[in-house]
């Protein structure tokens, strides 16, 4: 048997350290075993995935020297690799389904199957919808149909008893059947839910072992029987442990920076980055900690994954980092690697038309353009003392700002424009008041390059990092803050 792993990220934004973490260890384990490593691109969310997320998911995991046998743009024998692409095989398997009594289509409303989930609620039930719950009257059924209503398809699952699912690092995992709802399979527009799509996918590519994150562990339910009903081998199954933040709760962009474009900024070596990665949950042989990508593929042992939970630690990496500057790079090697960080032509050229007008001299270009080749700005409580706002004001400033920042969907001038302009207006500000305190916390200064301008080339990421770095030198947010601000937010 060939060894097959594959890693499925969707194009929904900027592409995360815990998708090249997963896709490192499904590579690693894969070469190890003298197998394939397969990408696919789960893009079935029509409202949020973008062909621009998808090629930085690309850039990025090749910036860390991670490679792929086939893929979207590499092609190969079981594509397309794009689940986009691949709507009429979901279709045809969810018709298997319904034709075999493994699945029903459920014509309820959404208002419908919020009371009744408010139902079991009031009477201290928390248990998953089953198909009994969801079902309708015959002829009620027939009259939506009739009438064209829409309706999604769902699985039938086990009202009762417990699933047992074997994982390759965990052992016996037992989940009970009462906490699994009756999944949806293909949803309303003919797209298929992830669960659908990753099962028809996986057994169609080939896919011998499923190297996943444990969020998935609930799930894994529904795909083993989802792989029965089908009469399919089920893939080996590895739930790998979550990235943590220090505190050790969940890797969250609210707490760390979390996209792969913010180490690139912040000139960040990849094979430093890949080593740290490499780094999280596992360790090789010898336990040293400095190792390439090869060594780490010839010696790669899943057994030596812990389970405990690893912490990414920014100074940690920091420091790694600092030694592939210091023990790898020469001074060829340095000036290339400065060249390809952000002294390339590509992106000095996006920097020359906010500089050009703005000068009288070679010499003033640095001082006025430094915030580009920086990582976080060099400023205090006291930078921001002109700025005619109270402090909780331009806490709260900052802290939308971000939030709103999190959920732009395209990075441009004209999209962060259009945010900007909504908050200015909800704190009753003049552009120019509004700005500056961003103007500060971006560029470290008052008087430099656009600041529209500048956090449309610096990127989502790189941007965030920066208002985020501003409210911690400010004193931050206490939780009591944080609940006003958050209630606030919602009601925008």
């Amino acid at each position: 048997m060939t060894v097959r792993t594959r890693i499925a990220p969707s194009p929904t934004g900027d592409p995360h350290v815990g998708t090249a973490y997963i896709a490192l260890f499904n590579l690693c384990f894969a070469r190890q075993q003298g197998g394939q490593f397969i990408l696919r691109i789960e893009d079935t969310d029509r409202l949020r995935s973008t062909a621009e997320s998808e090629q930085m998911i690309l850039d990025s995991l090749r910036w860390l020297g991670l490679e792929w046998d086939e893929g979207p743009d590499v092609g190969g024998p079981h594509g397309p690799y794009r689940q986009s692409e691949r709507g009429d095989i979901y279709v045809e398997y969810a018709r298997q389904l319904l034709d075999a009594g493994h699945a029903f289509k459920c014509y309820r409303t959404s208002e419908e199957l919020d009371a009744l989930r408010e139902e079991r609620k009031a009477a201290g039930q928390h248990l998953a919808l089953k198909p009994d719950d969801l079902a309708l009257p015959e002829e009620e059924v027939a009259r939506r149909e009739r009438e064209g209503w829409p309706h999604v398809v769902r699985m039938k699952v086990p009202t009762d008893g417990t699933c047992v699912v074997e994982d390759m690092l965990r052992g016996t995992i037992e989940v009970d059947w009462a906490q699994v709802d009756a999944q949806i399979l293909l949803k309303s527009d003919g797209m298929p839910t992830y669960h659908l799509a990753n099962v028809v996918d996986d057994h169609l590519m080939g896919i011998t072992h499923v190297l996943r994150g444990e969020e998935w562990i609930n799930s894994a339910p529904k795909h083993q029987l989802l792989y029965e009903y089908f009469g399919w081998p089920m893939p080996a199954l590895c739930h790998m442990p979550l990235l943590r933040n220090p505190d050790k709760s969940k890797l969250s962009k609210r707490k760390n920076p979390t996209s792969i474009n913010y180490y690139r900024r912040m000139g960040f070596l990849p094979q430093a980055v890949a080593n740290y990665l490499g780094r999280m949950g596992w360790s090789m042989p010898d336990e040293r900690e400095k190792f390439t990508l090869e060594e780490m593929m010839a010696h790669f042992d899943i057994q030596r994954v812990s389970l405990g939970g690893p912490v990414f630690d920014l100074q940690k990496l920091t420091w790694l980092n600092g030694l592939y500057i210091r023990e790898d790079l020469d001074d060829d090697a340095l000036l290339e690697a400065l060249k390809t960080w952000a002294f390339n032509d590509a992106y000095v050229r996006e920097i020359l038309p906010q500089v050009r007008p703005r000068v009288e001299t070679l010499s003033e270009v640095m001082p006025l353009a430094g915030h580009f080749f920086s990582g976080l700005p060099s400023i205090d409580e006291d930078s921001f003392a002109q700025v005619k706002l109270e402090r909780e004001s331009l806490l709260k400033l900052l802290q939308f700002l971000v939030w709103r920042f999190e959920a732009v969907p395209a990075w441009n001038k004209e999209a962060l424009l259009g945010e900007v302009k909504a908050l200015s207006a909800h704190f009753e500000l003049k552009m120019k008041d509004f700005l500056a305190p961003v103007f500060i916390a971006i560029t470290g200064s008052s008087s430099s390059t656009s600041v529209m301008d500048a956090m449309a080339i610096l990127g989502s990421d790189m941007t965030r990092a920066r208002l985020r770095h501003a409210i911690e030198v400010l004193g931050g947010v206490s939780k009591k803050q944080a609940k006003r601000f958050e209630k606030e937010f919602r009601e925008l």
